[in-house]
């Protein structure tokens, strides 16, 4: 298991909804929370390790000894409530930044991995931490939520992760399109059916 970087197409990906729990799908939620804390982010979804599952993983302090490690199966957010401006990143973007605007507050509704039920009011780093994780299930990234002008200040770079995943591609480092739509569909059957 590793991050896939932007282009990638699972990353566009809209997730289906988790119907079972099981060990493998513990260990793989392990795996992210590992992968998550070695590139010293706060959160990771199930699309930029590349399937196709409807969770995410949160940690706040960005280290496995300290902070509350939070999974969330299934999430629904609403109630959204205020504005915020600020600067995100993301691991499926690395060493890119931009500014975005989202609600000050929302409230989630998710599973844990242990099957209980989720129902909190967030605001802060964790309101927006969870929007942009949402936002990765239903195959957006936080440059699509940027200002015109701030995107055509990252368009570069994005160009740039363009040319790589070609690359990639071309020597075979990542399958086609259609191979991964068969992979994720598979992915599916197993977990969302």
């Amino acid at each position: 298991m590793r991050i896939v970087h932007y282009p990638h197409p699972t990353l566009r990906h809209v997730s289906k909804p988790i119907k079972r729990v099981d060990a493998e799908l513990r260990r793989i939620v392990r795996q992210m929370f590992d992968l998550m804390y070695e590139a010293r982010g706060i959160g990771l979804a199930a699309n930029q390790v590349d399937l196709p599952l409807r969770l995410f993983v949160i940690n706040l302090a960005a280290e496995p000894t300290e902070g509350d490690e939070m999974v969330f199966i299934n999430p629904v957010l609403n109630l959204p409530k205020g504005s915020d401006d600020a600067e995100e990143g993301c691991l499926s973007i690395p060493g890119i930044y931009g500014h975005v605007v989202r609600p000050a507050r929302v409230k989630v509704s998710a599973y844990s991995l242990t099957g209980q039920e989720i129902q909190a009011d967030l605001d802060g780093l964790l309101a927006r931490a969870v929007q942009h994780e949402l936002d990765h299930l239903d195959g957006v990234l936080f440059p699509d939520r940027m200002s015109m002008t701030s995107r055509a200040d990252l368009q570069p770079a994005l160009d740039e992760f363009e040319s790589e995943f070609r690359f990639r591609r071309e020597t075979g480092d990542i399958p086609s399109d259609d191979l991964i739509r068969q992979r994720l569909a598979e992915w599916e059957t197993r977990y969302c059916v």
